[in-house]
């Protein structure tokens, strides 16, 4: 750069960046959505690249490195956001005691996410995919699980419930996800194909699933004495 003239080498290297990022765009949205429908061990890289327009089917390695790096980056392209959204129902919680607000923190910031995202939409789907994939749920875990708004979410519910046994509220922590990530990925999956759903907005449905997992966190505990009886 000279006088305040931009060099053409400048301008070039700014498209060639443009242009890479577009592919990078391309090939995200179109790994989320066939893995969505598929599941990421049915789905090839030439498959993605082909689905992105990218006549390379090298394009996918070239970009993301490994199908386990496409997954991540995948997950990280939501995280941010709802993270954002959870921050800040955290803040808004912060010192309450009543379980239901805890549990909320939990459930609607991914809702409200896929509300926003329009119509049709995948990550639910996928995430549902990547959740019960032996390959991949290790990565969605790590990319997920340990964000710092969801750890003060999940503190705050065991605040609610000090006398849970601690191998109860891990399984009743398994159940909750499970429920969780299923019930979204099931109605993303019904307005896809413009089926009926038992709610009629993502928030209706947000708050459905938030009153189901409070009472399953409320539930009583049988003990083992007392099942043998």
């Amino acid at each position: 750069m000279s006088g305040g003239t931009v060099s053409g080498e400048t301008v070039r290297g700014a498209a060639k960046g443009g242009r890479a990022a577009a592919t990078r765009e391309s090939i995200l949205a179109a790994a989320e959505r066939l893995f969505a429908e598929h599941g990421v061990a049915a789905v090839s890289n030439r498959q993605i690249s082909e689905a992105a327009g990218q006549g390379n089917n090298t394009a996918v390695g070239y970009h993301f490195g490994s199908k386990d790096d496409l997954v991540r980056a995948v997950v990280r392209k939501h995280n941010g956001q709802i993270e954002r959204l959870r921050e800040e129902m955290v803040e808004r919680a912060e010192g309450s005691a009543e379980l239901r607000d805890w549990v909320a923190c939990t459930v609607l910031p991914t809702a409200r996410h896929l509300s926003g995202l329009g119509t049709p939409t995948w990550f639910g789907r996928f995430y549902a995919q990547i959740s019960t994939d032996p390959a991949y749920r290790d990565a969605m875990a790590e990319e997920s699980l340990g964000s710092p708004a969801l750890v003060r979410a999940v503190d705050g519910l065991n605040r609610c419930l000090p006398d849970l046994p601690l191998e109860v509220r891990v399984e009743r922590g398994d159940m909750a996800r499970q429920v969780m990530v299923h019930m979204l990925a099931e109605r993303e999956r019904a307005l896809a194909v413009n089926a009926a759903t038992p709610r009629t907005s993502w928030q209706q449905a947000a708050t459905g699933i938030v009153d189901a997992l409070t009472g399953l966190w409320l539930a009583p505990v049988t003990h083992p004495k007392e099942n043998q009886r």
